[in-house]
This record gives structure tokens, sequence and C-alpha cells, in this order.
């Protein structure tokens, strides 16, 4: 099976006394193996209830989503499709249960009921993947805010997931702790083969991605490279979002009276464009 996550038809609505939110509806997604997906969109657009549903910890009011062809709206189904699909929160300290990484890291294969071996080389293999082997021994709460992120993320690798989905993993961190988990997610994409679905609002974030889904009031309105969608300002700027400042820079040039294309996205590109530009407005 070509995609790991399956998205069919999905509607999600909040149920109160006072009144029912309808947050998807009729929301289709197909999620490839091994890709590095990013979904972007402004608070309320939807991103963090459907990381919620890729994982199964919210169910569908109508509709279904598939994890490797398995029902997350099952119940019996639920503690394999969280071993399939781990999810990571924005805050790791909602995240973090133990006095000792080690620790932490090791309670969700506890939950799946490996044997102390296994748990072992699971606990240090997931520690080695996001460079925390060091720390094994550390307490969490006397590290920073990336190291500790990664601790939440080397507790999912733990279980060996196809798949992992951050639901703005980065919100909370400063620059270098930004940059810590980033590297992580692209290591773990590139090098483990984990599929990876990254909900972010960083538009950095997403450079590197293989395809970019932007979000707007519960539906998908732009979904391609990285490339295309950031060359796409006016839509960006109207879903009330920002564009990678190496694009912006472009932009404001090109507004300026420069003979610049904008559909560049990595800071060597953009100074190679810029060069040229002048170059041949001084021929």
């Amino acid at each position: 099976m070509n995609n790991i996550i399956e998205v069919k038809n999905v509607t999600f609505e909040y149920d109160d006394a006072d009144r029912k939110d309808i947050i998807l509806k009729d929301f289709c997604l197909d999620i490839k193996r091994g890709s590095f997906t990013v979904i972007l969109g402004h608070n309320g657009s939807g991103k963090s209830t459907l990381a919620k549903l890729l994982n199964g910890l919210y169910k569908p009011t109508e509709g279904n989503v598939f994890v490797d062809g398995i029902s997350t709206v099952d119940e019996k189904n639920e503690i394999e499709i969280k071993r399939r699909v781990g999810l990571v929160f924005q805050n790791p300290d909602n995240q973090l249960v133990a006095s000792i990484v080690e620790d932490d890291v090791a309670f969700g294969p506890e939950n799946l009921g490996h044997s102390p071996d296994v748990i072992r080389n699971e606990v240090d293999d997931a520690l080695k993947a996001v460079d925390m082997y060091d720390f094994r021994k550390s307490t969490p709460h006397r590290l920073s805010g990336g190291q500790k992120q990664r601790i939440a993320i080397a507790g999912i690798i733990a279980m060996k997931p196809d798949c992992i989905v951050l639901d703005e993993p980065t919100a909370m961190l400063d620059p270098k702790g930004r940059a810590e988990i980033i590297s992580t997610i692209k290591k773990l994409n590139s090098e483990k083969g984990i599929t990876v679905v990254l909900i972010t609002h960083f538009m950095e974030e997403a450079v590197d991605a293989d395809r970019v889904i932007v979000m707007d009031d519960g539906k998908i309105v732009a979904d391609s490279t990285p490339k295309d969608i950031f060359s796409n300002i006016s839509l960006l700027k109207q879903v009330g979002l920002d564009v990678p400042q190496t694009t912006e820079l472009l932009y404001r040039l090109k507004q300026g009276g420069m003979n610049i294309t904008t559909d560049v996205i990595s800071i060597e590109e953009s100074a190679q464009k810029i060069y040229d530009a002048i170059h041949l407005e001084e021929i």
C-alpha cells in the first residue's frame, strides 16, 4: 500500500450543550508512505484537529480514517493505530511522565508489553536517533525546551512507529531549539524512512518538505511542493499566513521594479537570483 494514511470524507464536530462546531466537513487526504508533509494554517483552520484524527486520538463524526488500511474508528484497533502513528504535541512537558530520561522513553514500549531486553534496545536506539543518548540518566525538567521535545520524540520512536505526526512541536521553543527539532525530524525521515507529518506556523520549517498543504476554515486550499506554494504569495496572505523571509524579500524587490522571479525559497538560490538580476540591470 503506497499510502500509509487515508482520510475519507471525514466530518468532525465538537458537540456541547449550546451548539455544534463543525471543524472539518467531508475532508479527504492521503499521506504517502515515507513522505515528509507539512501542513500550514492559521489558528482555527482545523490543522490540530486533523493531527489528532490521524492517530485515532479523535474519532470522526462521519467518514473514516485508515492507517495501513486499519480503521481508527474501531475501538479494538486503538493500540495498533497508536503504535503505527505517533503524535507529538506542542508542549513537551505534557508528554514527559518520568523523572529519568530513559524511563520516560521506555514508557511507551512498556505499555505495548515489550520484554525488558527489547525495551532496553528500543530506548537506546531512540535516544541515539535524536542525539540524546548521553542524557539518558538526566532529569527531564533540567533540560532545555528543545532537549525535552527531542526526548518526547524519542518516546514515540521507541514504539517503532511508521509515521510521526507533530503538532506545532517548535511553537514554544527558541530558535536554537527549533533548529534542533527540525534537524531531528529531517533525519528521521531521510535516514529511518519514517513518514513525517509536521504541522507548523513557521514557514521556514516547510522549505525542505516533499509536500506542503495549506488549510483554511477546515478545508485544503492549496496542496503542492514548497516552491509552488510559496510562490503563490497572494494566496498565503489571503489566508493569514506569512511566507519565508527569502520569498518575502524577492517579492518586495519585484514590487520595487526589479526583474526577478519569486519561485525560490533557499537562501543560496535567492542570493543567486538577486545577483543575476542586478548583473542584468547593469548590462
